[in-house]
């Protein structure tokens, strides 16, 4: 920050202690009606200037600020933790204000509309009515005041929230079922739901499941209970229901396992994520269907009980979000000698054919070594492999990989949960050229086998097509060509393989923010993708992979316009928490 405006930034300051000392801080309080509802909540911003964080904007004190990066357009976006009915917004501007901004509300941090918008904004302290339903609220500015960003004393959001969602916890209220006895009318267990018993609805993992069993179970009425081990007041019941989902259930409780009483009871079941407010002083609780969704049974990914009382035992900690701003953990510059190969206590490499019909063999480190300016290089080649076998390569006919490259990983060396992780990548461009920067749930190396550990593809660029690039998840109830993401271009006509380009994912308990060069080109929310795609499966370790394909189901074949050698370079690889 330069020293001018680091004297304005004092000057205003002192001007709002004098403020304050006089009885007039800050914008006038709200109507009685009205609840501040931003104070304290998780925020996101488009960019920081150090060390003005986004959180300082909603903490409630006059002399601390979020301020941004020196350009336009710049937002900042709070998460009221549940859908609120929003009725005031109130802005304490520093001396670098918004000349031209937007307010706007989501159900989701990826679709806005726009409650307020001014191309005048005088700065000051600015409360505007507006009117609108969401969990997300942002401030976006396109044109700033001054030469400088975008600065907020605070950031104020008023209005009352809607009883329906996800609600908050109340106080006190514990995770009652968490590793609790379990039982059901009957289980599943074979090749297409592996030991899916009562157990794993209690297992606060996302990825695995009760089902009813095909034997003579997907049949109407079938239920899941379980012991919360002592007599417990229950507030709450959360369903993360499969595809194979109750229409019509009941919510059953029972003192002893043997008379039960409905407390909640629908015809209209929706299936996906539910929660459902409940009342009851019980020991035992169990989902009861009455009729079937599908042709299926009844599936469960979980089932939790929430409330005081009971034999609660306590579940491992979640992992903590990133640091705002967040501090680097982990990086590699890749600045060794030409020739050197990959560090060995950051990557290893894994050779061997690829997924996806791939036509590459990938090799011990043979196709991945240094330039000698900073780079990393992975080189495809145009290299036979004897004693190997891919799919028939259709320029030489032969079943033997015709080609080599290389894949790498930093499993059992550096495995790390949330964060922000980016990467600047040049990538090569030709028909079947598939380079990626991806990462991989750590319990794959465990064994558990793909999807149910997770994927987080950061960047896929195809070879055929470098203009446009693509982020996308990958779990058990949407993968594959069902995955969850999107495509995103450069603007102008150049294309990715012309220069080099940051990509990153800022990761942590609510989602995923994927960026390319610093502009957000994807938000995935949580508990978004829980309402209305299934079971979010990214909240623990996951370790990061580089690589360059060659062909495959995606990509398509090479054919004679190919280059070869074909490079992917990466400056570097770099990791935040």
């Amino acid at each position: 920050m330069s020293p001018m405006r680091r004297r304005l930034g004092l000057l205003i300051a002192l001007a709002v202690t004098l403020l304050s000392l006089a009885g007039l801080s800050g914008p006038p309080p709200a109507h009685a009606a009205d609840t501040l509802l931003s104070q304290g909540r998780p925020v996101t911003v488009s960019s920081t200037e150090n060390p003005f964080a986004g959180a300082n904007a909603v903490d409630g004190d006059l002399g601390t600020r979020w301020s941004s990066a020196f350009a336009d357009p710049q937002w900042i976006q709070v998460d009221l933790g549940a859908s609120a009915k929003i009725s005031e917004v109130s802005l304490s501007w520093e001396a670098a204000y918004a000349k031209a901004f937007q307010v706007q509300v989501s159900a989701d941090a990826r679709t806005w509309s726009t409650v307020h918008e001014t191309s005048v904004g005088p700065g000051g302290n600015q409360r505007m009515s507006v009117s609108g339903t969401g969990r997300y609220v942002r401030v976006y500015g396109t044109q700033r005041a001054t030469q400088y960003g975008y600065s907020l004393w605070e950031f104020q959001v008023y209005g009352t929230k809607d009883t329906g969602g996800d609600p908050d916890p109340a106080p006190g209220e514990k995770l009652l079922s968490y590793g609790r006895t379990g039982a059901a009318s009957s289980s599943q267990t074979d090749g297409h739901c592996w030991e899916c018993t009562p157990a794993r609805a209690f297992d606060r993992d996302p990825a695995s499941r009760w089902a009813t069993s095909p034997t003579n179970g997907w049949v109407d009425p079938a239920w899941i209970s379980v012991d919360l081990g002592a007599t417990a007041q229950i507030s709450r019941v959360v369903l993360q229901w499969d595809p194979a989902y109750a229409k019509a259930f009941q919510i059953q409780v029972s003192p002893d396992n043997a008379n039960w009483t409905p407390i909640y009871s629908t015809t209209t079941g929706t299936g996906l994520k539910q929660t459902l407010a409940v009342s009851g002083t019980v020991r035992y609780v169990r989902m009861y269907g009455t009729q079937r969704a599908t042709q299926y049974g009844y599936s469960l990914w979980e089932f939790q009980v929430y409330g005081t009382g009971g034999a609660p035992i306590t579940p491992p900690p979640l992992p903590p979000d990133p640091a705002d701003p967040p501090r680097i953990v982990w990086q590699d510059e890749f600045n060794t000698p030409a020739g050197t190969k990959p560090d060995p206590a950051k990557w290893t490499a894994d050779p061997g054919t690829g997924p996806n019909n791939e036509l590459e063999y990938y090799t011990n480190h043979d196709n991945a070594s240094m330039d000698g300016a900073g780079h990393l290089v992975i080189e495809a080649r145009k290299q036979a492999t004897p004693g190997t076998s891919c799919p028939t390569d259709p320029l030489t006919g032969s079943g033997t990989c015709q080609y080599t490259s290389a894949r790498m990983n930093t499993g059992n060396k550096f495995e790390f949960t949330y964060g922000r992780v980016e990467a600047r990548i040049k990538v090569p461009k030709g028909n079947g050229l598939w380079p990626a920067f991806w990462m991989m749930g750590a319990d794959f190396l465990d064994g558990r086998p793909w999807p149910y550990n997770g994927e987080v593809d950061i960047m896929e660029v195809l070879g055929k097509d470098v203009k446009t690039s693509y982020s996308t998840v990958h779990a058990p109830a949407y993968n594959g060509g069902g995955g969850i993401g999107a495509s995103y271009r450069l603007p102008g006509d150049v294309d990715y393989s012309d220069d080099f380009h940051v990509w990153a994912a800022h990761w942590d308990s609510k989602g995923i923010v994927y960026s390319l060069d610093g502009r957000t080109v994807l938000t995935l929310d949580k508990a978004e993708i829980e309402r209305t795609r299934g079971p979010w499966v990214f909240d623990h370790p996951f370790y990061l992979i580089l690589n360059l394909a060659v062909g495959g189901d995606w990509p398509g074949p090479t054919d004679a316009s190919t280059p070869f050698p074909a490079k992917m370079l990466v400056d570097y690889v770099r990791v935040y928490q």
